[in-house]
C-alpha cells in the first residue's frame, strides 16, 4: 500500500467518523435547537396574548418567566364573547372543509383518470392542467368576480368555496396523477381480472395506496384556504367574513389592538396546527414516497 493510499484511507475514516457523529447525538441536538427556534414566534404569540396590553407595550413576552403572575385568560374570554369573531370561525370552517374535500375528491378522481384511463386527448388535457399551475390568482380576480356577480354567488360562502376549489384542482390533479402513475400496472391488471370495475378499483386499490399523497394534499389545501385573506377579502360576505378578515376589521385606527389580535391570531393558528400534527405521519409518508419515486 502506497503512502497516498494510506492518506486517502485515513481521510475516508475521518469522514466516516464525522458522518457517524453527525447522525447521532450531535445531529439530534442540532435538530432540537432548530425546532425550538422555529417554535419561538408561536410561543411568543401565545405568551403575549396572555398578558395585559399595557404590559406588552413596555416589555417583551419573555418577562413572564420572571413574573408569571401577569398571565391571564381574560383576553380569550373577551374574544370568545365577541359574536363577530365566533361567527367568523364558523364561516372559516364552512369555507375550508368543503374546499378541501372537493379538491381532494375531484383531484383524486381526475388524477386516476389521467394516470390509468385511456380517453381521447388525455395527454393534451393533462398539459392544459399543468399549464394552469402557472396562472396567478390575481389574474382571475376581476373576471371571476364579474362571473360570480352575474350568477348571484358573489360575496357568498359558495363563491369562495368554488374559487378555492377551481384554483386548487390543477395542483391536486398534477400531484395525484404522478403518484398514481407509479402504482404497479400488474396490481391493477390483477384486480381487473378478478372482476373489479374502474370505480371499485379506484376505491379498493388506488385510494388506499395513495393515502399518504392524498393526506399531504389535504393538509396543503386546508392550510392554504384557512390562512387565505385575499380571496376572502374580495369574495366573502363582508357581513360574515372568515377569521382572517374579521381580525383585520377589529384593528382600531390608533393602536395595535393586541388584546384582540394576539388571542385571535393564536386561535386561528391552533386549528391548522392541530390538523397538521394529526396527519403528520401520513404527510411524512407522502413526502418520502414522492422522494423515492
Amino acid at each position: 500500500m502506497t503512502s497516498a493510499d494510506t492518506v486517502a484511507k485515513a481521510k475516508q475514516s475521518l469522514a466516516a467518523r464525522i458522518a457517524a457523529r453527525a447522525g447521532g447525538g450531535v445531529m439530534r441536538v442540532f435538530l432540537i435547537l432548530i425546532g425550538l427556534f422555529w417554535l419561538m414566534p408561536t410561543v411568543g404569540l401565545l405568551l403575549s396574548s396572555l398578558r395585559d396590553p399595557s404590559e406588552v407595550a413596555v416589555s417583551g413576552w419573555w418577562k413572564v418567566f420572571t413574573d408569571p403572575g401577569q398571565l391571564s385568560f381574560s383576553a380569550y374570554d373577551d374574544l370568545l364573547s365577541n359574536q363577530q369573531i365566533t361567527d367568523s370561525l364558523w364561516t372559516t370552517l364552512a369555507i375550508t372543509v368543503p374546499a378541501t374535500v372537493l379538491v381532494v375528491v375531484l383531484g383524486a378522481l381526475a388524477g386516476y383518470a389521467f394516470a390509468w384511463m385511456d380517453f381521447p386527448g388525455r395527454d393534451w388535457w393533462f398539459l392544459v392542467v399543468v399549464g394552469l399551475l402557472v396562472v396567478p390568482v390575481q389574474v382571475a380576480l376581476i373576471p371571476v368576480a364579474k362571473l360570480f356577480g352575474e350568477i348571484g354567488i358573489f360575496q357568498t360562502t359558495t363563491g369562495v368555496v368554488l374559487f378555492h376549489t377551481a384554483f386548487g384542482l390543477p395542483f391536486a390533479i398534477f400531484l395525484l396523477r404522478n403518484f398514481f402513475a407509479e402504482i404497479p400496472r400488474e396490481l391493477l391488471e390483477a384486480a381487473r381480472l378478478d372482476g373489479a370495475g374502474e370505480l371499485r378499483l379506484f376505491v379498493r386499490v388506488v385510494m388506499p395506496l395513495g393515502g399518504p399523497a392524498i393526506a399531504s394534499l389535504g393538509i396543503f389545501q386546508f392550510l392554504w384556504v384557512w390562512n387565505d385573506m385575499l380571496i376572502a377579502l374580495i369574495f366573502a360576505d363582508s357581513g360574515n367574513p372568515p377569521i382572517t378578515v374579521a381580525l383585520q376589521q377589529q384593528v382600531r385606527q390608533f393602536g395595535n389592538n393586541i388584546d384582540i389580535l394576539g388571542p385571535g391570531a393564536f386561535i386561528s393558528m391552533v386549528i391548522p396546527l392541530a390538523v397538521f400534527f394529526a396527519f403528520q405521519r401520513q404527510f411524512v409518508a407522502g413526502v418520502m414516497a414522492g422522494a423515492v419515486k
